[in-house]
């Protein structure tokens, strides 16, 4: 697609192709500055959360429900996947995935294949509620949008939407394989 574009470029206006790739470049450098800095607050933030003991008392929180949906019954899977919700929630979805990946490792079971809790965490981590999309609100902010946080409704209702979508699904799929193993 990049290639395309550059050749098209130099065919309409061969004098443009430097100046144009040039300020595309200042202008991807610009935006990933604004990024790393919005998710330097919120990764500083979720380390606050797991050093002051927050992350255990979320978990606790969260422990019902973590254990209904991911059927499990571990004090540290639960933990990792309680922070990595949080961070999820907060739209942090790549600042969420050491964590995630910490969570996946407590939930393997060494067979060699993804159990029901490792298919649930990918699949809410893929459709993952959004409480605060901090990082579109972001993109909005450096693209110059005068009311960036109007995004958030419409935002939850969706996410929320396609988490529960998700979590339906694969306790139906499971439920589907159990009923054929019978």
């Amino acid at each position: 697609m990049m290639l395309a574009s550059i050749l098209v470029l130099l065919i309409t206006n061969p004098g443009a192709v430097l100046s144009e790739m040039i300020g595309a470049s200042t202008e991807a450098l610009e935006l990933c500055i604004e990024l790393c800095a919005v998710y330097a607050v919120w990764l500083g933030v979720l380390e606050l959360v797991n050093v002051s003991g927050l992350g255990e008392k979320l978990a606790k929180l969260l422990r019902p429900l973590i254990k209904k949906i991911f059927k499990i019954n571990n004090p540290e899977a639960e933990r990792m996947i309680a922070l990595n919700l949080s961070a999820n929630m907060l739209g942090l979805g790549n600042a969420s995935t050491p964590i995630g990946i910490k969570a996946m490792q407590t939930l393997d079971d060494k067979s060699g294949r993804a159990n029901f809790a490792m298919i649930m965490l990918i699949v809410i981590n893929a459709t993952s509620i959004q409480l605060l999309p901090t990082t579109v609100i972001g993109l909005r902010t450096s693209a110059g949008s005068l009311n960036p946080a109007d995004i958030i409704v419409p935002t939850l209702i969706a996410t929320a939407i396609t988490t529960i979508t998700g979590i339906l699904l694969v306790h139906g799929i499971e439920r589907l394989r159990n009923w054929r193993k019978k």
